[in-house]
């Protein structure tokens, strides 16, 4: 049966946490495949998971990305060792038969395109901040 967290636990996650400009050092693929697969098990509308995730960690990689971002970060964008791009799909009602089996979820988002931003957007966002919580929660973000 789960249980309260504890005031350090709470601290890591919310009270203390930030955001940071700056980090060193190497990530590897394993431990960005464990953030993910903490993130993926983050409740979603009707298991929708609309996000995609692209992790970027080579310098020829992070250059294609210079020109999309703003001039406050690019520096720490190219210092950085490894950027996340999140997307989202808005064809994510495709995978609802797998995803959400017990239910014909996939005719809740059938039609045009367009009926299935405001989901996608909402669904991805909520992803987006899975992923900040399981790096924070597996104290992968640097101390301040």
């Amino acid at each position: 049966m789960p249980h309260p967290l504890n005031d350090a636990a709470l601290d890591q996650l919310f009270r203390t946490a930030r955001t940071y400009n700056g980090f060193t050092g190497e990530v590897d693929d394993a431990t960005l495949r464990q953030l993910y697969d903490l993130l993926k098990f983050g409740p979603t509308q009707a298991n929708t998971t609309p996000a995609r995730f692209v992790f970027v960690k080579s310098p020829e990689a992070k250059a294609k990305l210079g020109p999309a971002l703003a001039e406050g970060n690019y520096r720490k964008t190219m210092a950085a060792p490894v950027t996340v791009i999140i997307g989202r799909d808005e064809d994510f009602h495709e995978k609802l038969p797998y995803l959400f089996p017990h239910a014909d979820a996939k005719s809740w988002f059938d039609g045009p395109r367009e009926g299935r931003g405001k989901p996608s957007l909402r669904n991805s966002s909520l992803q987006a901040a899975y992923l900040i919580l399981a790096a924070r929660a597996r104290a992968w973000m640097p101390a301040r």
